[in-house]
């Protein structure tokens, strides 16, 4: 776990150094889900959900994909933030570098989109195991989860409801909206979505976290067990 914000003036030479990895290790998370997102997309098979929901309201409006997503993400800190869902540095770098990250390999046209039907599996399969060790890699840099895990934190506290109940509906809201704004919807947005537990725990026990996000055996500077990254949502990642 990076040393806590609030001590920053008092910090040792050790704890810069150990903030900076963990940050690095944030950043090569945020970058691989952004790829992971691509190639849903350029997979030509149907984007993950939220890349439905993105890419349509990018062709309906003068943004990005990427900005949508910066957008979006936006919303939903600010949504969780009025009921008491405190973010964390990794929530705010998560809104802004995932699409930025986005934008980024689009434009330089560093994943092509697949044509024969072969090379689209192959890249819906290497999005969803991407996403998984991705998700794995940035919640291991110890900064907290994403705006979407907030928002559905946010709902879980509002309604009452179970955390699979409200990822669900807000999942499912997120694709019939984006299939209704034109986003690139088709069978692996349901592939994606029925393979995307398995990879997150996958990415988890890579990472050497555990199943509710908290680092195996890892100990604060007080020789405590570290808390968990991810309370009471299980991450997906975004």
């Amino acid at each position: 776990m990076p040393p806590p914000l609030r001590n920053l003036r008092g910090w040792t030479r050790d704890e810069w150094r150990r903030w900076l990895i963990h940050f690095a290790i944030l950043i090569t998370g945020l970058a691989l889900f952004a790829l992971g997102l691509v190639l849903s997309l350029q997979s030509n098979l149907g984007a993950n959900s939220w890349t439905v929901f993105h890419d349509g309201l990018a062709r309906r409006t003068p943004l990005t994909i990427g900005q949508a997503s910066q957008l979006v993400g936006f919303l939903m800190i600010a949504a969780s933030w009025l009921v008491g869902v405190r973010p964390g540095v990794g929530t705010f770098m998560n809104m802004y570098l995932v699409g930025l990250f986005m934008d980024l390999i689009l434009e330089a046209g560093w994943v092509p989109l697949a044509q024969a039907y072969p090379a689209r599996v192959a890249m819906l399969l290497a999005s969803v195991g991407v996403l998984g060790i991705a998700t794995g890699i940035y919640i291991r840099a110890g900064f907290g989860a994403g705006p979407r895990d907030s928002f559905n934190l946010a709902l879980i506290r509002i309604t009452g409801l179970s955390v699979g109940v409200v990822r669900w509906l807000i999942e499912s809201a997120a694709v019939l909206i984006g299939i209704v704004l034109g986003g690139h919807f088709g069978v692996g947005t349901i592939l994606s979505a029925l393979l995307m537990g398995p990879a997150v725990s996958a990415g988890f026990r890579l990472t050497g976290l555990s199943s509710s996000g908290t680092p195996r055996r890892a100990v604060d500077g007080q020789g405590t067990a570290a808390a968990p990254i991810i309370d009471e949502v299980e991450s997906t990642g975004d």
